[in-house]
């Protein structure tokens, strides 16, 4: 089954999860946390017209992306690699160079730690989510609410 057509409610983990082209582009992530620092840098100490990257200046391939939310979610399924599919842009890294020098941004996030803290929401939320329907929503929703103000 191509994860593409799983609907969002799924409550089952599928059999497979296909993944397009054979996984060696690389891509570059940011932490949410590091990309609101930097956006709050920016508005605070850039006014320059020149256009500046944020990000983290590292890359992960997608083969060892899809490896890492495989053992991190405890997903048993299986990983079909559709080479037919393409690959897409081989790499994505961005010159953060300038970031770092006119404002002082740089990622503090590792990628790996980001990367547990975003499945571990997702997990905690998925399994929110699954208790919500046994429960009353509107107290579910007020603890959701109570949760978020008083982060």
């Amino acid at each position: 089954m191509d994860c593409n057509h799983l609907p969002p409610s799924s409550n089952f983990d599928p059999p497979t999860v296909t993944v397009w082209g054979d996984g060696s582009p690389t891509r570059e992530f940011l932490y949410v946390e590091d990309a609101a620092e930097a956006i709050l840098l920016v508005t605070e100490r850039y006014d320059k017209g020149e256009p500046v990257n944020l990000g983290s200046g590292n890359e992960i391939s997608i083969k060892e992306l899809v490896e890492l939310i495989w053992k991190k979610t405890g997903f048993t399924g299986e990983i079909v690699w559709d080479t037919s599919k393409p690959n897409g842009q081989p790499g994505r890294k961005l010159d953060v160079s300038r970031a770092e020098r006119e404002f002082g941004f740089r990622a503090r996030v590792p990628f790996e730690e980001g990367l547990k803290k975003t499945t571990d929401w997702y997990i905690r939320n998925r399994m929110e989510k699954e208790q919500s329907t046994i429960d009353d929503p509107k107290t579910i929703k007020s603890e959701k609410m109570e949760k978020i103000y008083n982060y």
